[in-house]
């Protein structure tokens, strides 16, 4: 289970890489606005926010990684406590969009449930 726990954190760190390429390097593009659904007007004016924002996604997918490595060489205590630390905060940042905008419900799914998922595993992995 502490494999399947992890692996999925991993595949939850992915999509957060993904997130901060729209975010930090694609922010006004056009195809970057329709996943978005803002305007070119919108996208500058929000430019260095998402900029911001996207770096955010980079630290967890970052931090992930890096227990999923120290998991895997042997150290469960500090890598389960970084996965676990990077999964929670992508969970928690997805509670706050669910509540914050319930109309952007779907990408508030696609942020949590994964590293949910994930914590899920490796705790019953853990504690097992």
């Amino acid at each position: 289970m502490v494999v399947a726990g992890a692996a999925i954190c991993a595949i939850a760190a992915l999509i957060h890489v993904y997130i901060f390429v729209l975010e930090s390097l694609r922010w006004t593009s056009p195809t970057t606005r329709a996943v978005f659904g803002t305007t070119p007007e919108q996208a500058e004016a929000t430019r260095e926010l998402a900029y911001n924002q996207g770096f955010y996604n980079l630290f967890l997918a970052v931090e992930i990684a890096v227990g999923v490595v120290v998991l895997a060489v042997g150290d469960e205590a500090i890598g389960a406590t970084l996965v676990l630390a990077g999964a929670a905060s992508m969970v928690a940042a997805g509670l706050v969009l669910l509540v914050s905008s319930p109309d952007k419900a779907s990408a508030a799914l696609k942020q949590l449930v994964p590293p949910l998922a994930g914590i899920a595993l490796l705790v019953v992995g853990l504690v097992a």
